[in-house]
C-alpha cells in the first residue's frame, strides 16, 4: 500500500475513534462549547486582553501575545485557502464551520499559539486548555488529525518566532 494511502487512512481512523467519544452527550456538550469559544480565535484573544488588563507590569507583553496568537490564525486561515483541503465527510460533524476548509485547524493554531505565548507569561492553564481545544476538533468530528497536529505546529512555531518580541520593551531593551 502506498504510504500517502496509509497516512490517510489512519488519519481517518484516528478521527472516527474520537469522533465517536462524541455519541456521549456531556463530551458532545463540551466539544461544541470548546469550538464556539474557540471560533477566530476568541478564547484566546480574550484571554490575552483579560491578561493585559490585569498584569498591568507586563501589559504589553500579553498584548503582542495576543498579537501573535491573531497572527497565527490569520496565516491558518491563508494557508488553508491555498490547499484547500475538504473537510472530512465520512463522519457526521457536531458543529457547522465558517469555512469548508479544512487543512491546517485553525483552533489548534490559534490554541497553540496561546499555549506557548500566554504560557511564557505564567498561565499555566492555558497549555491543557489548548490541547483540549485541539482534541475538541476531532470529537466534532469537523478536522483529521493531521489537520490539528499541522496547526498546532504552525501555532506553537508562530509564537516561538516572536517570542522575543513579544518579551521585549516599547523601546526594545530589556523585558516586560
Amino acid at each position: 500500500m502506498d504510504p500517502m494511502d496509509q497516512m490517510d487512512r489512519m488519519d481517518r481512523q484516528i478521527l472516527s475513534t474520537f469522533r465517536a467519544y462524541g455519541g456521549d452527550p456531556r463530551v458532545a456538550v463540551a466539544a461544541r462549547a470548546l469550538s464556539w469559544a474557540g471560533e477566530h480565535g476568541a478564547l484566546w484573544l480574550a484571554a490575552g486582553l483579560t491578561g493585559a488588563a490585569v498584569d498591568g507590569a507586563r501589559r504589553g507583553a500579553w498584548l503582542r501575545g495576543t498579537a501573535l496568537t491573531a497572527g497565527a490564525h490569520l496565516v491558518s486561515m491563508g494557508v488553508k485557502r491555498v490547499v484547500r483541503r475538504p473537510r472530512p465527510a465520512h463522519v457526521a460533524p457536531l458543529v457547522r464551520t465558517a469555512g469548508r476548509h479544512s487543512f491546517p485547524s485553525s483552533h489548534a493554531t490559534s490554541a497553540a499559539a496561546a499555549a506557548v505565548a500566554f504560557g511564557a507569561l505564567g498561565a499555566h492553564g492555558v497549555p491543557p486548555l489548548a490541547a483540549v481545544m485541539c482534541l475538541s476538533r476531532l470529537i466534532v468530528g469537523v478536522h483529521y488529525p493531521s489537520d490539528v497536529a499541522a496547526g498546532a505546529a504552525l501555532g506553537a512555531l508562530t509564537a516561538r518566532a516572536g517570542a522575543r518580541w513579544m518579551r521585549s520593551t516599547p523601546t526594545g531593551r530589556g523585558r516586560a
